[in-house]
């Protein structure tokens, strides 16, 4: 009797198991699949015209497919969207090679190198963060224009090199980076410059891959500072030529999504060249034992 009863409890687990199974790999479809619906929708609409995207009869897509439209786009005089995406791709590796660079060693030298203001330093980076940013705008731009970087690369990528909260990241993984391998390379005879970019750097790759994808993609995305600041086309980064398709006066539909269907590749190539980098960083915090 004891023999059946576990038995019918044992199926009752996996009867449980089953469908517990079954509940998570449905809710991961339709996460999957509701993830990938607007990517569906700016491909299809890319690829079709005006009527078709407007028109009564919708079909997931076209029988005729307007590979056109690519040409369309690089190919219009109004908006130089190839030289917007390469504006775009030099704005975003700059500031993301920038920012690494500079917030990396502000965070470092707050962590590590003994310095008895260090305290009072990081509070006031801090306290930048607790400034919004419509306030600083104005002076910013007021600064770079007297400079005579407006409509100038140097206008869009040098006043955003240093952010506070990017610093305040690598402080605190610094301060739980392995002490052990910076007194060994003291004792070497390594200076906090050399353990910092020969020991620090090296080991934390993950977690610079990391900050890298979310500077990237922060780079890449604004708007409204090169909106200001790119005033002559040629400055014109990507999502500034966006917007040029959505006026008062016309609306370019099919060449709105076929826009961003192309700003979004490089986006995609960057995840899927560091995601390898940016998983373990999640998950090892870019030290291995």
């Amino acid at each position: 009797m004891s023999a059946t009863t576990g038995q019918f409890a044992g199926r009752r687990r996996g009867v449980r198991e089953a469908l517990g199974n079954a509940g998570l790999y449905t809710a991961l479809v339709v996460a999957t699949v509701l993830f990938l619906v607007p990517f569906y929708l700016i491909l299809r609409n890319a690829l079709s015209t005006d009527a078709d995207i407007t028109g009564e009869n919708w079909q997931l897509f076209p029988s005729d497919l307007q590979w056109g439209n690519v040409a369309e786009l690089f190919g219009d005089p109004a908006v130089p969207f190839g030289r917007a995406l390469w504006n775009s791709l030099i704005v975003g590796v700059l500031h993301t090679v920038g920012t690494l660079l500079l917030c990396s060693m502000a965070g470092y030298g707050l962590a590590r190198i003994p310095y008895r203001h260090a305290n009072k330093v990081f509070y006031l980076i801090l306290g930048t963060l607790m400034v919004p940013a419509a306030v600083t705008f104005i002076p910013s731009f007021v600064l770079v224009s007297s400079l005579g970087w407006v409509s100038d690369l140097r206008g869009l990528i040098i006043p955003g090199l240093f952010s506070g909260f990017t610093a305040f990241l690598f402080r605190q993984y610094f301060l739980g980076f392995p002490r052990e391998l910076e007194e060994a390379a003291r004792v070497d005879g390594l200076s906090y410059w050399g353990s910092y970019w020969r020991i620090v750097v090296p080991n934390s790759l993950n977690f610079i891959a990391a900050i890298a994808v979310i500077t990237f993609i922060s780079g890449w995305n604004a708007f409204l500072w090169p909106l200001v600041i790119g005033q002559d086309q040629e400055s014109w980064t990507v999502q500034v030529a966006l917007s040029s398709y959505l006026t008062a006066q016309t609306i370019n539909i099919h060449l709105i999504f076929m826009a961003a269907a192309i700003s979004i590749l490089p986006l995609l190539l960057v995840f899927a060249f560091l995601q390898r980098w940016l998983v373990q960083g999640v998950a090892q915090t870019g030290i291995k034992g």
